[in-house]
């Protein structure tokens, strides 16, 4: 088997398009005016940032001033959650719903607010990992204050029914925040006709530059500022813009957004493909999440008798770049909390394996990965104890009743 280069880890980071750097350039070189200089050089800058938030909004549904850049999803996360639940405390609501497969930033944020004297209910989502919005209206309370579902899970791909959610949200009178980091350029997002309230979203995940992204507020929430110091942001968040990743945001945006409808069904198709390539090759491999309600460019499988890390570095032997479903900290392993909140088994969960496509993946590509998976996996189960137990046990199962 040769060897080559296979890049499919694309919800970690994506490649920055060169049509995009292109554009980013100017204001890394000659155009490096400050956007807050009253000099014709400056406002060069100023425009170029007020041009890239209509443009972000005329791409997702909102309003230019609902647009607030940051520095990516986590910062937008995190404003976003402190700022709805701190405003509501004020109204005597403290009670805060979400999932139990969120990313860490809203988590994490979470965990800090129920320090502060916050409650919080997380949602299950099953095992298909998809919200209930029945079981939503059952969690809410007179003093629920805010209701934070990411649009797409980052590990499994599943899409929530996020309008739904919306309309309920809006309904009951709850502020709504979604994660959209990997949603927004991958599928359609309309900020104001899903009623979303709060929407994160970060430009690496869709060909722009890394350490931008994007925090969108209903126009009259008051937003508080994240902080002080200067007037961008409309006064919301100090210090001198990124003009250069501001404008690569709006640019990658603007690209995804175009060719979405040519790209999603392609996609889609090498999804399967890869899907049920790999479903068929190996026995005891199964998909985590819903089959067709994810990502166009999704896969997240897990091999019985399989170690999450060990799968990853062979297969970056073999030059293919993607995660595993198992995070290793302080030198232990421990299982995703996303599969574990869909019902895996710890050892289980420890198998597993996240290919991430983009339209820059080719059926070659696919073809790569359906020959290579597979191999690394039946080499490394026959390494495994593991898997010689498991065997045992199916023999066993198998064998008739005398």
């Amino acid at each position: 088997m040769e060897k080559r280069f296979v890049y499919a880890d694309n919800a970690a980071t994506t490649r920055l398009l060169p049509s995009v750097l292109e554009k980013m350039m100017p204001y890394l070189t000659e155009e490096y005016g400050n956007p807050s200089s009253l000099y014709a050089f400056g406002q060069t800058a100023r425009e170029a940032v007020s041009e890239s938030r209509l443009h972000v909004a005329q791409r997702l549904g909102c309003l230019p001033n609902e647009v607030f850049f940051t520095s990516g999803g986590s910062e937008a996360d995190n404003w976003a959650v402190r700022m709805a639940a701190r405003q509501q405390a004020a109204k005597g609501k403290t009670h805060l719903i979400s999932t139990a497969f969120e990313h860490h930033a809203v988590l994490h944020t979470l965990r800090t607010l129920e320090r502060e004297g916050f409650t919080v209910t997380l949602l299950p989502v099953h095992e298909n990992g998809v919200v209930r919005v029945e079981e939503l209206r059952d969690a809410l309370q007179e003093d629920t204050a805010l209701v934070t579902v990411m649009f797409a899970n980052n590990e499994i791909g599943t899409l929530q029914p996020i309008a739904d959610i919306g309309a309920l949200c809006r309904e009951k009178g709850v502020l709504f925040h979604t994660d959209a980091v990997q949603a927004v350029g991958h599928v359609p997002v309309d900020f104001s006709s899903m009623n979303i309230d709060l929407l994160s979203l970060s430009a690496h995940k869709f060909h722009g530059p890394k350490g931008t992204g994007a925090l969108l507020c209903r126009k009259g929430l008051r937003l508080a500022n994240l902080m002080e110091g200067g007037a961008q942001e409309n006064g919301r968040r100090a210090g001198t813009e990124n003009t250069a990743g501001i404008v690569g945001l709006a640019a990658a945006l603007e690209h995804a957004c175009s060719g979405m409808e040519r790209n999603s069904p392609l996609l889609t198709a090498r999804r399967d493909r890869l899907i049920q390539g790999l479903l068929a090759s190996s026995p005891r491999c199964r998909l985590n999440g819903d089959a067709d309600r994810r990502l166009p460019g999704n896969i997240n499988l897990s091999f019985e008798g399989v170690e999450g890390e060990s799968l990853l570095l062979m297969l970056d032997m073999w030059g293919i770049c993607a995660s595993s479903g198992s995070a290793c900290t302080s030198g232990s392993l421990d299982p995703s909390h996303v599969l574990l909140a869909i019902g895996l088994p710890h050892e289980v969960a420890h198998g597993s394996l996240r290919l991430t496509l983009s339209e820059e993946t080719s059926d070659a590509d696919i073809d790569y990965l359906l020959e290579t998976v597979p191999a690394v996996v039946r080499r490394l189960r026959e390494m495994s104890p593991l898997w010689e137990r498991i065997v045992r046990e199916d023999d066993k199962a198998d064998m008739p009743i005398s």
